[in-house]
């Protein structure tokens, strides 16, 4: 019996000094494992600007909702997304990759087949594999099936084959067709006696279009959106059928806010990941009545009220099922402002004195800073002390960095572990970061920006955007000029050279084919 009882005494010994031996972040993974895991929210803004939020220094419109998680979480300074348009920002966003490194990264039509290889890793993928419900509900861009749709039908693959368990979505934008929901691959509330016909070449016959019957609108088209019209809006590209199943426009927030909802109420008892992707303040801005007016600067500035209202009551829902305390939530915007991107609606006329970018050069389109600067917090009650941070960080970052806080070793191919950071810990944040903006691509490394030579226009007259088109380099010392008005290219050769050899390394020599833009 002795004997035994030495054994087990050796044994137990044995395993504490294991224990003892582990490092730091060993014990950390062990500490998250043994405890319960959190809830993930990732919310998305589309096209929401760096200056467009009072937290971040509007003083024309007020966000209490999206305040308060600025003030009762870290709000990042530096916070980015990887590119200055939709589609590309929400591939990197999921995927941890760079989105100049996949070709068919770029502003999608609605039936642009799926841009996510089936077989890489993305935040839901990695978050399944530790044991977390996945689901998204909104905005998704990012391409369905192969190519050949037929909406009537499942349309695989999508965000359920990229890691999704539930999927209520939107196939491209609000502005493109097809105007329907799709949940988990099919279209809801699809009459099959009524089938649906997309096509972005050629208009159906006898179908009315925004160029030809502008009578039939009541929204005017401004550039580019005069085709198939849906709800008296001219939208991009051609649609027929389906009518049972379209869409209510002014519907779609309260629509997607309910999903978000019940989709926390049925996977409280956790974890889950949820991928919560806002349609506002994207075109066409088509607040509800209960909104409209509200912010005195037309339909966008009554959209972004609209959203801040729809975040209120998510987080309360959060609240009320007893779960705030243990979900972090991710709040950020796929790209930078524009004001007029295709429609009349007053928000040119009405802006005021508000800017959109806040202090930033540039907007949606843009290599300039409010390109891809764009308001960026993370928030978790009890748990991140509220404080601002001029760390700068990523939206790539973002799978790397859930992976640690899960105790996973998976990792992007650009995406660095920032989980001290995005938790309030650190002050650190990456040295540099490549920023994309419609196949343009430009550097940023601690403090400064560079921005290689682009043959072009400087600015998009349609919608009144400087995109960093020039002949020559350009590099910014944003610390002292946050505001990009002082080209040092050539008063600091020394820096600029280092900077561009830093991108090319990562980047390769030149800058690969630049694609003609297509505003529509």
């Amino acid at each position: 019996m002795k004997i035994i009882k030495k054994s087990l005494f050796q044994s137990a010994l044995v395993v504490l000094l294991m224990l003892g031996c582990k490092s730091k972040a060993e014990k950390e993974v062990a500490v998250v494992e043994s405890s319960k895991k959190p809830n993930i929210v990732f919310i998305y803004m589309d096209d929401l600007g760096y200056g467009d939020m009072s937290a971040y220094g509007a003083t024309e419109i007020s966000t209490p909702n999206m305040d308060a998680l600025a003030k009762g979480g870290v709000q990042f300074t530096n916070g980015y997304a990887t590119s200055a348009t939709c589609t590309p920002s929400r591939y990197a966003i999921l995927t941890g990759r760079y989105p100049w490194r996949n070709k068919d990264a770029k502003i999608l039509p609605g039936t642009a087949p799926l841009i996510i290889d089936t077989t890489q890793i993305t935040v839901p993928k990695m978050l399944q594999e530790k044991g977390y419900a996945t689901g998204i509900v909104g905005k998704w861009h990012l391409g369905l099936g192969n190519g050949m749709v037929n909406w009537n039908e499942r349309v695989s693959p999508g965000p359920n084959e990229v890691g999704f368990d539930y999927s209520y979505i939107l196939a491209a934008t609000q502005d493109r067709v097809p105007t329907v929901y799709i949940a988990d691959g099919y279209v809801d509330g699809l009459d099959p006696n009524d089938p649906i016909e997309v096509s972005y070449k050629e208009n159906f016959e006898g179908e009315p279009t925004g160029l030809d019957n502008p009578e039939l609108t009541t929204m005017k088209w401004h550039h580019g959106h005069n085709n198939s019209i849906v709800n008296g809006v001219p939208r991009i590209g051609f649609m027929k059928g389906g009518e049972a199943a379209k869409w209510s426009d002014v519907d779609m927030a309260d629509h997607f806010l309910a999903k978000a909802q019940q989709y926390v109420k049925e996977h409280k008892d956790g974890p889950f990941f949820l991928y919560y992707a806002l349609q506002q303040p994207h075109v066409p801005r088509t607040p509800h009545p209960r909104f409209v007016g509200k912010s005195g600067m037309g339909p966008r500035g009554d959209v972004i009220l609209e959203a801040d209202w729809m975040i209120g009551e998510f987080m309360k829902t959060l609240e009320e099922e007893g779960i705030l305390e243990n979900t972090l939530i991710v709040f950020s915007s796929d790209n930078g402002p524009v004001v007029n991107d295709g429609y009349y609606d007053e928000a040119v006329e009405k802006l005021g004195n508000h800017t959109p970018a806040g202090i930033l050069r540039g907007g949606k389109y843009s290599l300039f800073e409010a390109g891809t600067k764009v308001p960026f917090i993370t928030y978790w009650k009890g748990t991140i002390a509220p404080g601002k941070s001029n760390a700068m960080v990523c939206q790539v970052d973002l799978l790397t960095s859930m992976a640690a806080l899960v105790g996973s070793d998976k990792t992007g191919e650009d995406s660095e572990n920032l989980l001290d950071e995005f938790l309030g810990k650190s002050n650190n944040g990456r040295d540099q970061l490549v920023l994309e903006a419609t196949s343009r691509t430009a550097f940023r490394k601690g403090n400064w920006a560079m921005i290689p030579p682009y043959w072009g226009p400087a600015v998009i007259k349609s919608v009144n955007i400087e995109i960093g088109n020039s002949e020559e380099y350009q590099l910014y010392d944003l610390e002292k000029d946050p505001s990009q008005k002082e080209n040092l290219a050539k008063s600091n050769p020394e820096k600029l050279q280092e900077l561009v050899a830093d991108f090319e390394k990562i980047r390769g020599i030149g800058t690969g084919e630049i694609e003609d833009l297509e505003l529509k």
